[in-house]
């Protein structure tokens, strides 16, 4: 077996890669590992997103926690960052969020957070794996020790309210679109925003289990585009499967991602004199333009491997307040303790409203250098293999030396799926494209895939 956990989280092809087996083994492993040295009965929630596979993951893992003696308390479809809150806000003592996030519909995943709300380390995710491959240290619970399976009913609603308590602007006046991916900001979206006093108009909120993240949200701005100019709307928020992203589209259809919209919370914070630090913590996947942003607005761009576990990492470890990634997974750590794309959205349109700007305008802060992104399927027995094959790397540096300080290559292994993503940046769109689908030839050719 493979190491279980990727950038965030254990994720498969549910039911057969993710299997139910596993997510029992999961589940009574975390609740070992999570509420050690407890002298009660501990207590976990376990939220979920709208994917079909869902329900049956759940049963999985509230089997394995309430077999090793804590009660499982079932959120029900909830996004991702609403689970880091319960958990946190209600006392609970550890947190599983089931979902694959952007992923399409056929994979899952399970997340795990901590008491206090915080995604887990590297160390408490290998101590947890090491229980789920030796199961037999594991000592199950008897008689009336076992755990019991709760609900807990109002857990979109006390979401909502920590979301909405935290924007101090009234959005009255404002028309927006919301894209809810047919997931989990189904459940909350058009109640948040309109409690905040939008006029909202929702797409892609009525999921039946097999329509999440399929050709809409944050990874397919298309419909949102199309639907806020055509309804005349002041700007349009998309979010992901479990509604931990956001993007957005201006009031001219033109997409905002999520470096513009860090780039415009941040310089508002500075402008505000909140920006503690004065710093804004971005992945090296950040477009290059942002970092021209923060050097003409006096900002420091720290930079950080990709992932928003490693964003965090670095805004915990250095009093930072604002950071995420171009994806739109964003960080407001005075309010939240992961990425929550409803928060990111009510953050913006603050903004917005509180300076009287079309969003065009504020986005118009950074400016966007092209950039080229490809993905290259590959196979486990290949994972790694693409950095140790002299002609890649000498077509990569022959291609960095005629980019220069203008432009660069970027190449990694994603974390959450068998994908290799090339990315590629600099002045001239034609040119970084023929570079990027030279790179990615020769990469399928020297790995066979």
């Amino acid at each position: 077996m493979g190491r279980l956990f990727g950038t965030d989280g254990v994720r498969g092809v549910a039911i057969t890669e993710l299997t139910c087996e596993t997510a029992m083994k999961i589940g009574r492993a975390a609740a070992l590992v999570l509420t050690k040295g407890l002298d009660r009965k501990a207590k976990i929630f376990i939220g979920k997103d709208t994917r079909i596979s869902s329900d049956i993951l759940e049963a999985a893992l509230c089997a394995g926690i309430c077999s090793v003696g804590a009660d499982a308390v079932i959120l029900g479809v909830v996004p991702t960052p609403a689970v880091a809150m319960l958990v946190s806000e209600k006392g609970a003592d550890a947190g599983v969020m089931i979902s694959a996030s952007h992923n399409s519909v056929e994979f899952n995943g399970i997340k795990l957070f901590s008491s206090t709300g915080y995604k887990l380390s590297d160390e408490t995710e290998d101590e947890i794996e090491r229980l789920v491959s030796n199961p037999e240290e594991i000592t199950l619970a008897s008689h009336t020790d076992v755990g019991r399976i709760l609900h807990y009913t109002e857990a979109c609603e006390d979401y909502i309210s920590h979301v909405t308590g935290s924007i101090k602007a009234n959005l009255d006046g404002m028309k927006i679109a919301l894209d809810c991916a047919n997931g989990s900001s189904s459940a909350t979206a058009e109640k948040m925003f309109t409690r905040l006093g939008a006029e909202v108009l929702m797409i892609h909120a009525e999921p039946d289990g097999t329509n999440i993240n399929k050709n809409c949200g944050s990874t397919h701005m298309g419909d949102l585009q199309k639907f806020v100019v055509e309804n005349g709307c002041d700007c349009g928020l998309a979010f992901d499967g479990d509604a931990d992203r956001c993007l957005a589209v201006d009031e001219n259809g033109n997409l905002v991602d999520g470096d513009q919209l860090i780039a415009i919370c941040s310089k508002a914070y500075k402008e505000d004199g909140r920006l503690k630090n004065n710093a804004a913590v971005v992945t090296v996947m950040s477009n290059l333009g942002f970092r021209i942003f923060a050097e003409e607005n006096g900002i420091d761009a720290v930079m950080t491997a990709v992932g928003d576990r490693y964003v965090l990492e670095e805004m915990l470890k250095s009093g930072y307040i604002i950071g995420g990634e171009q994806s739109g997974h964003i960080i407001f750590i005075e309010e939240a303790s992961t990425g929550d794309g409803q928060l990111s959205g009510a953050k913006v349109l603050e903004i917005l409203k509180n300076k009287g700007q079309k969003l065009s305008d504020a986005a118009s802060i950074m400016t966007v250098l092209p950039q080229v992104l490809k993905n290259i399927t590959i196979t486990p027995d290949v994972k790694g293999l693409w950095s140790t094959k002299p002609a890649i790397m000498s077509l990569v540096a022959k291609h960095e030396e005629t980019l220069g300080t203008a432009g660069r290559i970027f190449i990694r292994e994603s974390g959450t799926e068998p994908l290799l993503r090339v990315m590629i940046e600099g002045k001239d769109k034609t040119q970084i494209e023929a570079m990027a689908n030279e790179i990615c030839d020769m990469i399928k050719a020297e790995l066979g895939v």
